[in-house]
C-alpha cells in the first residue's frame, strides 16, 4: 500500500508541475492519502476504507485537472497574441466547418477577377488604345508622347473641347471585330476539325493545324480591322459619326478590291494581309511562349511558398487559375512592348488613302489630315527612320504605359475587394490568427487539429494523468 501511495505522490507531483500550481482538491487528496497509514488496525475495514478513499482521491484528482484546464483562459506568446481558449476553439471549429463554403467562394473570387480582367482588357483600356493609335498614325507630330506625362495636357484639352466620349469612339467596331475573329475561329474549327486552343499535350501535327487556323483567321479579319482603325482615330468634330455596321461595309469593300486600291493612295488588300498575318502569328506564338514560362514560374513559386509555410491549400486548381490571370497579363504586356514598332508601321499602312482627319495630340485643340505615300511595309519603315528617327516607331508609348498601369490597378483593387467580402462571408479568422495557429495546415488535414503547442501538451498531460490514475 505504501508503494501505491508513493506512486500516487509522484504522479500528483508531475501533474502539479505541468500546470504550474496545485489546486485545493489535489492538496486535500494528498493530505488524506498521507493519513491512510494511521487507519491500519482492522485489516478488513482498513482495506475497504483504503480502496474507497483511493477511488475518491482519483475522482477528485480528475475533476481538479479538468477544472484547471477550464480555468486556463489566456495564452501569451512571443507575438503578444492573447485570445480566450473558448474563442480559439470556437473560431477553429467554425473555420473547419466552413471549408466547403470557402472553396465555392474562392471559385467566385477567381471568376470575378477573370471577369474584371476581361472587361478591363476590352472596355476600360479602350481610351488608352485610342490615344495610342492616334499618336502612331500621325507621322508629322512634334511630340512623340513616349511617357504618360506628355499626354496629360492633351487629354485635358480633348475633354474640354469634345467631351468625355471622345476617347470612346470606335468601341463598337472594335468589339465587333474581336467577335468576328472568335466566330471565324469557331467556324474553321467545326469545318476542318482543327483545334482552336492548344496546350502542352497537343501534338506537333495538331499544333501546326492550329497555327494554320490562326493565319486564315487573321487574314480574313485584316480588312475589317483596318476599317475599325479608321473609326478609332478619326476626329469626332471633323468627321461624320459612323454607323454600327459600317465596319462590315467598309471591310467588305476593302476585301473586294483585292488587287487594286479602292481609292487614291489606299493599298490593296493583298499588300496588307501579308505583313498583318506575319506579325499577327509571330506575336501570337511569342505570347504563348511568355505565358507558358510565366505560368510555370508562378506555379513553382506557389509550391515553394506552400512548403515554406508548411501548409497546402485544399484546392490547388483555384490558386493556379489565379496565377494564370497574371501570367496572361505578363504575356500581353511583354508582347505589346516588343511588337509596338511593327504595330506602328501596320497602322500607318492600313490608314493610308482613307482621307482620315485626326485630332492633333500635340496640343489637343486642332485637327490634322493624314497624308502619306508609302509603297509597302519596308518603305514605311525606312521613311519613318529617316524623317522621325527611332522614336518615331514608339510614338504613343506613354499611352500604353497608362493602359497597363490602369489594368493592373483595377485587377489588384478588385481582388482585394472580393477577398475582403469572401473573408467576411466565410467567417474566416483574421490573417494573423490563421498564420500563427497554422490553420491552413489544419484545413488540409481536418482529422488532426492542433490549436497551439502549449494547449496540445496540456491536453496530453491531462489524458495521461487520467490513464495512469485509472491504472
Amino acid at each position: 500500500m505504501s508503494g501505491s501511495i508513493n506512486n500516487y505522490k509522484t504522479l500528483m507531483h508531475a501533474t502539479n508541475r505541468g500546470y504550474g500550481e496545485q489546486t485545493q482538491a489535489q492538496a486535500e487528496a494528498i493530505e488524506h492519502m498521507q493519513t491512510m497509514p494511521q487507519l491500519i488496525g482492522d485489516p478488513g475495514v482498513q482495506l475497504v476504507n483504503s480502496l474507497e478513499d483511493r477511488d475518491k482521491a482519483i475522482v477528485d484528482n480528475i475533476n481538479a485537472d479538468q477544472n484547471a484546464v477550464t480555468h486556463l483562459k489566456y495564452m501569451n506568446s512571443e507575438r503578444d497574441l492573447s485570445l480566450p481558449l473558448e474563442k480559439q476553439t470556437k473560431a477553429l471549429d467554425k473555420y473547419l466547418d466552413s471549408q466547403e463554403d470557402e472553396v465555392s467562394l474562392r471559385k467566385y473570387l477567381v471568376f470575378g477577377v477573370q471577369w474584371v480582367s476581361l472587361v478591363t482588357e476590352n472596355l476600360l483600356s479602350h481610351p488608352f488604345i485610342v490615344l495610342r493609335r492616334q499618336c502612331q498614325v500621325y507621322n508629322a507630330s512634334q511630340r512623340y508622347h513616349l511617357h504618360p506625362f506628355q499626354l496629360l495636357p492633351s487629354i485635358v484639352h480633348l475633354h474640354r473641347r469634345q467631351g468625355v466620349t471622345t476617347l470612346w469612339k470606335g468601341l463598337g467596331s472594335c468589339l465587333l471585330v474581336r467577335g468576328m475573329t472568335l466566330a471565324i475561329d469557331d467556324v474553321i474549327c467545326k469545318v476542318t476539325s482543327w483545334p482552336k486552343d492548344v496546350d502542352s499535350r497537343t501534338t506537333l501535327k495538331r499544333f501546326g493545324q492550329h497555327i494554320l487556323l490562326k493565319c486564315i483567321s487573321i487574314g480574313l479579319v485584316v480588312p475589317f480591322y483596318a476599317a475599325s482603325l479608321v473609326e478609332t482615330v478619326q476626329s469626332d468634330i471633323a468627321s461624320e459619326k459612323p454607323g454600327l455596321l459600317d465596319v462590315f461595309r467598309e471591310g467588305s469593300l476593302r476585301l473586294f478590291y483585292w488587287s487594286s486600291p479602292q481609292k487614291g493612295r489606299m493599298l490593296p488588300a493583298w499588300a496588307l494581309i501579308g505583313p498583318s498575318v506575319s506579325m499577327g502569328i509571330t506575336k501570337y506564338l511569342f505570347s504563348l511562349v511568355i505565358r507558358g514560362v510565366s505560368s510555370r514560374i508562378m506555379r513553382r513559386r506557389l509550391i515553394i511558398k506552400q512548403e515554406q509555410r508548411g501548409a497546402k491549400f485544399r484546392d490547388d486548381t483555384l490558386e493556379h487559375q489565379n496565377a494564370e490571370i497574371y501570367a496572361s497579363l505578363i504575356a500581353m504586356l511583354t508582347t505589346e512592348v516588343l511588337f509596338f514598332p511593327f504595330e506602328t508601321i501596320l497602322h500607318r499602312l492600313q490608314l493610308q488613302g482613307t482621307r482620315t482627319i485626326i485630332d492633333n495630340l500635340d496640343n489637343g485643340y486642332a485637327v490634322v489630315p493624314i497624308l502619306t505615300n508609302y509603297q509597302g511595309a519596308i518603305d514605311c519603315y525606312r521613311t519613318t527612320m529617316l524623317t522621325e528617327g527611332v522614336g518615331g516607331l514608339y510614338k504613343g508609348f506613354g499611352a500604353m504605359i497608362l493602359q497597363f498601369a490602369a489594368h493592373v490597378a483595377v485587377i489588384k483593387l478588385t481582388k482585394w475587394i472580393v477577398g475582403q467580402i469572401t473573408e467576411v462571408i466565410s467567417n474566416r479568422p483574421p490573417a494573423r490568427i490563421v498564420q500563427y495557429y497554422n490553420l491552413d495546415r489544419g484545413a488540409g488535414n481536418s482529422n488532426s487539429t492542433t490549436i497551439s503547442p502549449s494547449i496540445s501538451s496540456t491536453e496530453l498531460d491531462v489524458h495521461s494523468v487520467g490513464q495512469n490514475s485509472l491504472d
